[in-house]
Order: structure tokens, then sequence, then C-alpha cells
């Protein structure tokens, strides 16, 4: 029974993970990569549609997204959606594509990546701390009915710290391999 509270902690904390990484892959890093445009919709006959499901992008060079979309009339919507996404980039076409220039960071520009990243970070291991503690409310509480002994408690309690400690570092590893990404000239 109580083997449950740690495989749910163990899910949420790989799940809290796997969404800081998502979110980092729209931050972008100098480096043309596909999912920075993960986030933009298009105005598409009157619905607001995922970019991605209206058009196969592409990173054919380090620093150009080539966007090809199904359908060639929603260029000009797809140009006005990335241009209001406020990426920082300029959209161009020739008619079939849409192409988008990566521009060089300036260091300003990396610190302020960096800040946000970081960021990002916090609110992980927010996330992971308020994991471990429901966790051990679940476990205090099992305890209190009498379904684990004291030292069942003690022992769950270690492993879920333990658990925890191994999800901070993980958090700070990924920050730390996107801030090189992002410092990285």
């Amino acid at each position: 029974m109580s083997m449950n509270v740690q495989e749910i902690l163990e899910q949420k904390m790989t799940k809290t993970i796997s969404v800081l990484k998502e979110e980092l892959n729209t931050v972008r890093a100098g480096r043309a990569n596909p999912s920075l445009l993960d986030k933009v919709a298009v105005d598409y006959y009157g619905s607001p549609t995922p970019l991605k499901n209206l058009a196969n992008i592409s990173a054919p060079e380090p620093r150009t997204l080539l966007i090809a979309p199904f359908d060639p009339k929603s260029i000009a919507d797809i140009e006005k959606a990335i241009n209001n996404a406020n990426l920082g980039m300029a959209p161009s076409n020739d008619g079939k594509v849409v192409r988008l220039s990566i521009p060089q960071l300036t260091e300003e520009r990396r610190k302020e990546l960096s800040k946000s990243v970081k960021k990002y970070g916090e609110e992980a291991k927010v996330a992971v701390r308020n994991e471990r503690r429901d966790a051990n409310e679940e476990l205090k509480k099992q305890e209190k009915a009498g379904e684990i002994t004291e030292d069942d408690l003690k022992k769950q309690l270690d492993q879920i710290q333990k658990k925890t400690d191994k999800a901070v570092k993980d958090i700070d590893d990924v920050i730390a391999a996107k801030e090189r990404e992002i410092l990285e000239v």
C-alpha cells in the first residue's frame, strides 16, 4: 500500500522534470530548433491552430528555420502569427515556404535568457518540494491510521528525501546544460 506513495511521487517528479525540459525547448538559444515555434498559434479559418499542425518545420541550417505550410494559402497567416508571437525574428517567404533567420544573441539577451531559465528551474524545484510534502503527509496519515509502522515511516521519509534530492540535482543539471547552450557564442 505505502509503496504506492513512492511510485506516485516518482511519477510526479519525472513529469515535473519533463515539463521543465519542454518549457526550456521554447527558450531560444541562438540555434535553430523547430520547438521554438511550439507555442505559436495561427489563426487558421477563424480558429487558433498550433503552427506545427499546419506546416512542416525543419532546421536545414544552424541559424535557419524552414516552415513549409501544407496549405500554401496559409503563408500570410503563418507570418502574421510568427510576428505576433514576439520571437524577435522576422519571417520572410518565397510564396512556398517561410524562412526564419535566427539572429545572434546579444550578451544582454543571453543574460536575460539565462535568468528566465533559472526561474523555470526554481519553479520546477518548488513543484518537486510540494510533491515531497504531499507524499510525506500521506505517509504520516498512513502511520496515524496504523497502516504502516513508525520504522516504515522513517524509512520511507528518508527514501522520499533521497528522491527529492535526486530530482533537484536533475533539475540543476538540465538548467546548467541549457545555460551552457545559451551562453555558447
